[in-house]
């Protein structure tokens, strides 16, 4: 055992013994409950007026985590921590007896406590609650991060949540803005007249995106089930059975790799509108958007619209030279790329998965400002409605700023027969380039003919959202407990 390791486990041993103590005296360091307790911050908030050494009559109660301790002779000032702030309590012997005040100051740093008192400003100024009585609330078993220093090594920090939560006010922040960038989300979407619903996430057929799956087994049906990529097929499904519009925010799984901007466990939410196209889904963002941004005081990203808008050929032309519209043959447009100065891996790449290359690797970094692309290779979409103008090509689009995508849109395709043979041509090509592919789902073709309504459909991508507002990256560091190799 070194020096720091035998440093923690005295540490431990002395609170466990503090446990064992306060036990024996007869308090119950893991009460059930400690009703009627008031945000920290606002009990602040509400005596701002108060005078230096001015005392008030008005009683508060309040809970939190000690965060610093200062004794004073018979006196003693406690600062605690919760969600909303932070609050100095102020402590005395007369007020709290002999016995009290000294089991108060024997607390350790990161013990929870309740506190009943009254509004006081400090002589030095300081708005603070003078105690009356106190609760212990949760004993804790092991120190919280070093007060001055906090938690600063990122590996430790996404580990280690609750210990980044503690130390680390404004990882609460952030996570406090991205719920209230959802709920904006949501507001926008109810507003409208959304339905928000629920798919399954057990799928037996995966769908809605080309990607791996996770795969499980259910025993009791015997059979392969996986997790969702996407809740495209299903939405759709709502659509067809009469619902018109509506959505799901969660989460969706895709078997890939990590990186600053993909996590294999990520948030979506996509929305479905009988009777709209994808120019009406891209004023839909727009829209969206600008309320999520209007939930952040101070968005790094600015999405009032409207935004900038160019064509996918245009966008890659620009910025490589290369026209994907005159090189619809594989190896000419591999060949075209050799030729270039950019670091694209061509061999055993298709078509389309040479022109995303393009995108990603010439367009993609260059867009910061919000952008939409529109009008991709029907060979890259196969669930959006062929462009209505433009031969080869359909109504989709991506929406991206801060150099990543955010988010994708189509006129969705509601011709049974042609989605049975995109289907069938994604099988094919899967079978030559052993390529992530769509399976073929009858369920949905059968859906289709009933009869779907032009639909307009859009994916947004919460965490990449939240990177951008909040000004954060990688996208690790948005997602509560992301995933993580083992160490």
């Amino acid at each position: 055992m070194n020096a720091e390791e035998g440093g923690l486990a005295e540490i431990l041993a002395a609170r466990r013994a503090k446990l064992e103590r306060l036990r024996a005296e007869g308090v119950d360091p893991f009460p059930h409950a400690f009703p009627g307790v008031e945000p920290l911050a606002e009990v602040a908030s509400r005596h701002a007026d108060l005078a230096p050494g001015e005392e008030t009559a008005t009683q508060h109660r309040v809970a939190g985590r000690i965060a610093a301790r200062r004794e004073a002779g018979r006196a003693a000032f406690v600062d605690l921590v919760d969600r909303s702030g932070r609050l100095q309590v102020h402590a005395r012997v007369d007020e709290l007896g002999e016995a009290g005040f000294e089991r108060l100051v024997s607390l350790d740093l990161g013990d929870l406590i309740g506190i009943d008192g009254v509004a006081i400003r400090t002589r030095r100024g300081e708005v603070s609650l003078r105690a009356t009585a106190f609760t212990l609330l949760a004993k804790s078993l092991r120190p919280p991060p070093d007060k001055h220093h906090g938690l600063q090594d990122l590996e430790t920090r996404l580990r280690r949540r609750e210990l980044d939560l503690v130390a680390n006010a404004q990882t609460r922040d952030l996570f406090v803005a991205r719920a209230r960038i959802i709920a904006a989300i949501r507001a926008a979407l109810d507003g409208a007249g959304f339905v928000e619903l629920e798919t399954p996430v057990l799928q037996p057929i995966y769908g809605g995106a080309l990607a791996r799956p996770f795969t499980t087994h259910h025993n009791t049906l015997d059979r392969t089930l996986y997790l969702r990529i996407a809740t495209e097929l299903y939405l759709k499904r709502a659509i067809v059975g009469g619902l018109e519009r509506v959505y799901e925010l969660g989460k969706d799984f895709r078997n890939e790799g990590l990186s600053p901007k993909h996590n294999p466990e990520f948030t979506m939410v996509e929305w479905y509108e009988a009777y709209a196209d994808y120019e009406d889904g891209a004023r839909r963002l727009e829209a969206v958007l600008a309320a999520a941004a209007a939930a952040v005081p101070d968005p790094a990203v600015d999405f009032s619209g409207p935004w900038h808008r160019v064509k996918l050929r245009d966008a890659i032309r620009e910025r490589s030279g290369i026209d994907i519209g005159e090189l619809r043959e594989r190896d000419a447009l591999a060949r075209a790329i050799e030729a270039s100065d950019l670091e694209i891996e061509t061999a055993n790449a298709t078509w389309a998965k040479l022109v995303d290359e393009l995108l990603s690797t010439a367009v993609e970094p260059a867009l910061q400002e919000p952008t939409f692309v529109f009008d991709y290779p029907v060979e890259l979409s196969p669930f959006a409605k062929a462009h209505r103008s433009t031969a080869g090509y359909v109504e989709r689009w991506e929406a991206f700023a801060g150099g990543i995508e955010i988010a994708n849109a189509f006129s969705e395709l509601n011709d049974p027969d042609e989605q049975r043979a995109r289907f069938i041509a994604q099988r094919e090509q899967a079978a030559a380039d052993d390529e992530e592919f769509q399976p073929f789902d009858e369920a949905f073709i059968e859906a289709l003919e009933l009869g779907m309504p032009p639909t307009s459909g859009v994916g947004l991508g919460i965490d990449r959202l939240v990177m951008l507002l909040l000004g954060r990256s990688p996208i690790r560091e948005v997602i509560l407990f992301p995933a993580m190799r083992d160490r």
